[in-house]
């Protein structure tokens, strides 16, 4: 939660780029996270894929918590990277 930004600001804005974490760590994720908006199976199909934060929500505590555009689920900050194009 707030890698750089610190608790309670977006580290993703509306409109960024953003790519999944890989398999094998959305499937740890699945299997730790004990709290809130816990990772769904399906999820896991999503693995490394781009898209664009649509929605960013602020949960009790500052974990931050992200819709991506045209991917299903609540996304944990710490499921994402700032995405830059390869040229």
């Amino acid at each position: 939660m707030g890698k750089t930004k610190g608790p309670y600001k977006a580290e993703f804005e509306i409109g960024t780029s953003v790519q999944i974490a890989d398999r094998e760590f959305l499937e740890n994720f699945l299997r730790e996270w004990k709290f809130h908006h816990k990772l769904q199976p399906e999820q896991l199909d999503y693995h490394g894929q781009v898209a664009d934060v649509g929605k960013v929500g602020i949960y009790h505590g500052g974990d931050e918590l992200y819709d991506l555009i045209g991917i299903p689920g609540i996304w944990h900050e710490c499921c994402l990277k700032a995405y830059t194009p390869v040229l």
